[in-house]
């Protein structure tokens, strides 16, 4: 079989139609290229803010120690106590037919009553449960102990003799010097003023001086646990001699 050729002009015919289409789409993506959208809502600019931090706890005041002059509660009258049953009985004799056995103790105050040990009636003791009238820090006491929170504690404050100056060696010192400071977050002592002066500017400040220098402090605790700056009122007694001399 033999196929006859396709003739020339419907050759060039598809040829024209075909580079008629690429042509169309190139303009077609040259127009896409160049379109330019207009910019919508997407392309707003981000709100930006600010996170304040959490403010600090408010700072406490722990007032120096002071002596309390209350009168001790008075101790509390003995607890009532049961004893056991005081019955002595023979050894039984055995005989043909024995007695009724009667359940007694062997010797006094020595057995397995059921009435051995603490009584029934409730006594005016300061036993588990009860309620005393002391001065402790309980519950239901009347004393002076703390709250939820707990105070500051101090827990290095030795003052060594080269904090005191050679002046004062020489001659001997013998006052309180009242203080003011502040036990920051970490335990130290800063901000240390004299309150009550001791007669002795220089011993005032260096007093100061060495509590700033080596005191350190479990710092005051909230409720919930986390350290709180606080002020501290304290009273340093000082009493040096004076070296003696020999002769």
């Amino acid at each position: 079989m033999v196929i006859a050729p396709t003739p020339l002009r419907d050759r060039l015919g598809a040829a024209t139609l075909t580079a008629v289409i690429v042509a169309a789409l190139g303009y077609a993506l040259l127009l896409g290229l160049a379109f330019h959208g207009v910019t919508g809502p997407a392309q707003q600019a981000l709100a930006t803010f600010d996170l304040s931090p959490e403010p600090p706890p408010p700072e406490r005041v722990v007032p120096p120690k002071r002596k309390i002059n209350r009168a001790s509660g008075k101790a509390s009258p003995p607890n009532l106590r049961s004893k056991a049953t005081e019955v002595t009985a023979p050894i039984p004799i055995i005989q043909v037919v024995p007695p009724t056995p009667i359940v007694v103790a062997p010797l006094p105050n020595i057995g397995v009553q059921a009435t051995s040990g603490a009584s029934d009636r409730a006594g005016p003791g300061t036993g588990a449960g009860g309620i005393g009238n002391g001065n402790g820090a309980g519950g239901d006491g009347d004393g002076d102990g703390s709250g939820w929170e707990r105070v500051p504690r101090l827990i290095n404050g030795r003052i060594k003799g080269s904090d005191i100056p050679d002046a004062i060696l020489d001659v001997g010192f013998r006052g309180v010097v009242g203080m003011r400071y502040r036990v920051e977050t970490d335990g130290r002592v800063t901000n240390c003023i004299v309150a009550r002066s001791s007669g002795n500017a220089l011993m005032d400040q260096a007093t100061c001086r060495a509590v700033e220098k080596r005191f350190r402090y479990e710092p005051w605790r909230d409720a919930a646990g986390r350290p709180v700056r606080s002020t501290v009122l304290r009273d340093q007694q000082w009493d040096i001699d004076p070296p003696t001399i020999d002769r």
